[in-house]
């Protein structure tokens, strides 16, 4: 069950750069370490729903019903387009800038988090894929098979966002000695929130 093909597997996939990696960093820069880390445990209890689905068999349905996985796949496009946003306001939430302002609660931006993942819904057809090929072939311990599997996954997820959200911290403070810097950053995150909210709007079930 749990083998080095599958270790090699999620390490890979969590370290390709995605909504969650570009939000861990916009987070870190923003708001230093303590945040990113917030951030990065966000979006990993955001596959929680999604593994869940996986495992009851719920995904099949989100993948066979149009209008489920429209309404998802556009609240998800949506909540994209406001974090861009978000990066190009001045005193947006994620916007990162030297001018100093309280910090936003840890709730929040885990919320923030969770929230991009869970308005996914390719997320919950993609554990669907994901693990399966790596089950013992024992159909009496299939769910407890794919929750382990799933935990696994996410016990990765958060090891590799934090690493991306402390890198991102460390590098904050030489980050916002330069205005312009600053200001092509939040145009940057704000122009890769944009394409992912495009990218999945294009996406079908």
């Amino acid at each position: 069950m749990l083998s080095m093909q599958f270790l090699l597997t999620a390490l890979v996939i969590c370290l390709a750069p995605g909504t969650g990696v570009i939000y861990t960093l916009a987070t870190g820069l923003g708001h230093g370490r303590r945040a990113a880390i917030a951030a990065a445990l966000g979006c990993t209890f955001g596959i929680v729903p999604h593994l869940l689905a996986a495992t009851l068999g719920l995904a099949a349905v989100l993948h066979t019903s149009a209008l489920l996985f429209t309404l998802v796949k556009f609240a998800g496009v949506a909540y994209l387009l406001y974090l861009a946003w978000q990066m190009l306001r001045a005193d947006g939430a994620l916007s990162v800038n030297s001018d100093p302002r309280p910090a936003e609660r840890l709730l929040v931006i885990m919320r923030r988090g969770a929230l991009i993942n869970i308005l996914n819904p390719k997320l919950s057809i993609f554990f669907l894929a994901l693990l399966p090929p790596f089950l013992s072939g024992n159909p009496a311990n299939v769910t407890a098979e794919m929750i382990f599997l799933g935990l696994v996954f996410m016990l990765i997820t958060f090891a590799i966002f934090v690493l991306y959200g402390c890198f991102a911290a460390f590098a904050r403070q030489r980050l916002l000695q330069s205005a312009t810097v600053m200001r092509w950053l939040n145009r940057s995150f704000a122009a890769i929130f944009a394409a992912l909210a495009g990218r999945l709007a294009l996406e079908r079930a």
